[in-house]
């Protein structure tokens, strides 16, 4: 199997001391999973190792035989702006330090400055380097309109443009190890965004999905993190957690809206530190794989309200998306009707019936609270129902029949519905801007447009011969 690396683009260390380069490897890859390391120690041979390998980071001593860091420095930016360049230097100056950070450096760093300092001043250059290959990825891929991987996307049937830039958005983060948040409604499909971002990504490892909603504090940490024998009571053999399990790929955390406190602070230190404890255990395992999460709430609000932790909402949004419900996608209504009865006809083993015409149109006045799922249980429903040639319409009408949504008092009391500057219309004007609406929206279908109205379709048809209105708006 294939080792993952991270970051996607190298990380070059240039030092004339080899101790020092093992032992600043050993420390990226044991606290980040840095692991896209390449090594050099005289200083002659870093332009070549740039021109020829895809080198996203270099941390550059300053002393050195041959050419100095100043003169890399100079040569790296001139030649390679993209390219990020730290200094770690055995000099504690500052007129030095100032001086290279005028050249281009990103930053500067004492040899003899602590740990912790220098990993996360690093991590910081890696992730600003993400940052830009991403949003210069995703500029490219908006400006041409293109779609690298469409297979990718196979599962996910849809023409709608909204959802062609969240697909165009995730090919442009899928090489990050950053999380991805998916919001959406329930039944939008967020399940099968996960898989393609998974795909996308083209890690070796599984992807390994677990929804934490309903799950405890002491439940979670065992599902995620596993445990040794003996933790607690019961615990007769080691388990390994959904983390261990999903090494090298991705873990898929649904329904993340409903974790509890502790559980977040759980979660928020494991994508800080990238490192968790199995129950029983002192020894700490890394995270190797990449983390996915997704909910149907309002997690913003839910940060305003005291419910969900300021710092992991804003650790899980680095990268979002925020997946349009049906009734924003009303051209992929036949397309789902079709796919849905072909699924329904193959495994009741019927032949797929007729849609009516009107069928298409009628759902398009629909909300569908439940969204693609909703569809799918209908066209399933009617399917098992279905006897003629043509599918009947029953099964839709009644669930539509009882679908009256109710009036929002905040939306109407925020809405002007009529220009304070002008007259107001007449009943008769209004009347007819209602029926023209109806008509519109039903396509021209009579029955339809009655439904919507909530009138029958004589008093419909009175109307429109005494207004002259007609079928068309």
């Amino acid at each position: 199997m294939n080792t993952n690396h991270y970051p996607t683009f190298g990380v070059l260390l240039v030092d004339d001391e080899a101790a020092f380069l093992r032992s600043l490897s050993l420390v990226l890859e044991r606290r980040g999973g840095i692991n896209h390391i390449f090594q050099c120690e005289d200083s002659r041979d870093v332009m070549g190792i740039l021109a020829k390998e895809n080198i996203g980071l270099v941390l550059l001593d300053l002393t050195m035989p041959n050419l100095s860091g100043e003169v890399l420095l100079q040569k790296i930016v001139e030649e390679y702006p993209e390219i990020g360049v730290i200094i770690i230097s055995g000099l504690n100056q500052l007129e030095t330090a100032v001086n290279c950070i005028r050249l281009g450096a990103y930053d500067y760093f004492v040899k003899t400055t602590e740990e912790d300092r220098l990993y996360e001043g690093i991590k910081r250059a890696i992730q600003m380097q993400e940052m830009r290959l991403e949003n210069q990825e995703l500029r490219r891929r908006f400006l041409t309109d293109t779609l690298e991987h469409p297979e990718a996307f196979s599962k996910i049937i849809t023409e709608d443009k909204g959802m062609r830039s969240v697909f165009q958005y995730l090919e442009s983060v899928a090489p990050s190890s950053q999380p991805v948040m998916i919001c959406g409604e329930s039944g939008v499909g967020k399940e099968l965004i996960a898989e393609a971002i998974h795909t996308l990504s083209n890690r070796q490892g599984p992807l390994v999905s677990v929804n934490v909603a309903g799950l405890d504090d002491n439940v979670f940490a065992d599902t995620l993190f596993g445990h040794h024998r003996g933790a607690f009571t019961g615990a007769d053999t080691a388990r390994a957690g959904l983390i261990e399990q999903a090494a090298g790929g991705t873990l898929f955390l649904d329904e993340i809206g409903d974790l509890s406190q502790a559980s977040q602070i759980k979660l928020l230190r494991l994508l800080q530190e990238r490192e968790y404890y199995p129950l029983g255990s002192d020894r700490p395992k890394r995270l190797r794989s990449r983390v996915v999460v997704a909910t149907h709430q309002d997690l913003a609000q839910k940060k305003k309200e005291g419910n969900f932790r300021k710092d992991l909402y804003y650790r899980l949004k680095t990268h979002e998306v925020d997946i349009p419900p049906l009734r924003q996608r009303n051209a992929d209504i036949p397309l789902l009707l079709e796919h849905f009865l072909k699924e329904a006809a193959d495994e009741l083993g019927k032949n797929k019936p007729t849609i009516p015409k009107e069928l298409p149109v009628l759902l398009a006045n629909y909300a569908f609270p439940g969204n693609i799922r909703e569809l799918r249980a209908l066209a399933y429903d009617a399917m098992s129902l279905h006897r003629s040639r043509m599918l009947s319409m029953d099964v839709f009408r009644r669930v539509l029949d009882q679908y009256a949504p109710l009036p929002d008092p905040e939306a109407s009391n925020e809405h002007i519905l009529f220009n304070p500057d002008r007259p107001l219309p007449t009943l008769q004007e209004v009347g007819d801007l209602l029926i023209s609406e109806a008509m519109h929206r039903a396509q021209g279908n009579q029955s339809l447009a009655s439904k919507l109205l909530g009138i029958s379709q004589p008093a419909l048809s009175k109307r429109l011969k005494k207004t002259a209105i007609g079928g068309d708006r």
